[in-house]
């Protein structure tokens, strides 16, 4: 999930409020909505494609798609109706939601999830970059595990940063690695399909296996997490009355781009397809380059991962009685002296846990379904469709009370049933 830091408000309110104009353009938020959904996750669809069959596998990234876009559209509406109603003064973000429908333990709940949610793409961080660099260094005797302890130094120092913006170029960098990683996938099915390297009878559109829907349907929504940023990219519009037609638009390309690119990826190695399609690339200095690049990217846009993380847990830190009297009983205003020891130590210890929880995974694949299928689940279809019919039920009609209960109820179904067959073929 190789996101800018556009993403970094995934917690912290925007700064610009609700009533706010915006200023990007169209075309601006197109590119924003592409960079906040589109990352590293892609890279593993042609591997559910394979566990489902290219034909179930579409199905799903459509599902996951319309499902994911629907529902932000429904915290769209949650946010005006509040805002509309003077529920909260200035800018209400997601957690500010929770609390509205549900009080203080909504707010926690919202927070939690999207406090595991980027814990969760930052161990899939880590497991990528260490699957990929056994993959280029295939002479050496380390483990994944050994690759990611490696980068541990590397990430705390990394963040103890203090300006998230000098990682912005890394992240593009990251982005471009990605694109070129995919065209090398897409390449190589032609070529494959020119050269008779595969037949077309032999991949299956429905997989004989019907326990690997759900896992595929998992990842499909993990590659479309990025739901925390549904309500400012709609307040950075200057035309917001145009957000949903926006948002449609670039949910239609990004949805055929991953059908296609699953498809091709599982058609070009079939039954071989591992679990990150970068692993299936030529043993030539081209694609070996585009690794490294990704790899680096990623240990470079790391930071900008957790940064929520660390703002949770800072935020905590800084109610603590013995840490403000570290900073000089000024923890809300500035961090300072020890109080700044304090901010760092949480911040490595945070990494050395990632790390450690990253060494356990045994695929990139099977966690990201598994993420997907809990956390991403809970915050992009559960809880929109929950606070919409809490908010707007009364004005709402049959059909769209049908339909909000209908996605809550799948939701439902699909993370538990999700959680349980992803641990199950752990």
């Amino acid at each position: 999930m190789v996101k800018n830091s556009e993403r970094i408000p995934l917690i912290s309110p925007s700064p610009s409020s609700s009533t706010t104009e915006g200023t990007a353009s169209k075309f601006q938020t197109i590119g924003n909505i592409v960079v906040s959904i589109v990352g590293t996750g892609v890279l593993g669809l042609p591997f559910a494609f394979r566990v489902a069959g290219w034909l179930a596998g579409s199905l799903g990234v459509i599902l996951a798609g319309f499902a994911t876009f629907y529902c932000m559209l429904l915290l769209v509406q949650c946010r005006d109706k509040s805002a509309s109603e003077n529920k909260l003064q200035g800018t209400i973000t997601y957690g500010d939601l929770g609390y509205i429908c549900m009080g203080k333990p909504g707010r926690y709940l919202t927070e939690f999830l999207i406090f595991i949610s980027q814990c969760g793409g930052s161990v899939a961080y880590l497991v990528f970059i260490g699957q990929n660099l056994v993959s280029v260094f295939k002479g050496q005797t380390f483990s994944v595990a050994s690759y990611i302890f490696l980068l541990v130094p590397i990430e705390i120092a990394l963040s103890w940063i203090g300006s998230l913006s000098a990682f912005a170029p890394f992240s593009i960098f990251a982005d471009i690695c990605n694109v070129l990683a995919m065209g090398f996938v897409v390449q190589e099915d032609i070529e494959r399909a020119i050269g008779g390297g595969f037949s077309f009878r032999d991949r299956k559109a429905i997989a004989d296996n019907l326990g690997g829907l759900p896992f595929a349907g998992g990842m499909a929504v993990f590659c479309f997490e990025g739901f925390g940023m549904t309500l400012a990219l709609e307040q950075s519009m200057k035309e917001r009355n145009t957000f949903p037609k926006v948002l449609g638009m670039a949910f239609t390309w990004i949805t055929l781009m991953y059908v296609l690119f699953g498809s091709f990826g599982y058609l070009a190695y079939g039954d071989e397809t591992k679990d990150i399609i970068t692993l299936n690339l030529p043993n030539n200095w081209t694609a070996t380059a585009v690794q490294i690049g990704l790899c680096l990217g990623l240990v470079f846009t790391f930071p900008i991962m957790v940064h929520p993380v660390n703002e949770i847990l800072e935020g905590k830190l800084k109610k603590i009685i013995w840490f403000q009297k570290l900073n000089n009983n000024d923890a809300e205003n500035s961090i300072t002296g020890l109080g700044k020891l304090g901010t760092y130590t949480s911040r490595a210890v945070l990494i050395i846990g990632l790390a450690v929880l990253a060494s356990y995974v045994p695929g990139f694949a099977i966690f990201a379904s598994l993420v997907g299928s809990t956390v991403c689940a809970l915050i992009s279809f559960v809880l929109p469709a929950s606070f919409h019919l809490t908010l707007l039920g009364s004005s709402l009609s049959l059909w769209q009370k049908a339909l909000d209960c209908c996605v809550l109820l799948c939701g439902l179904i699909f993370a538990a049933y999700g959680t349980y067959n992803t641990i199950v073929g752990i």
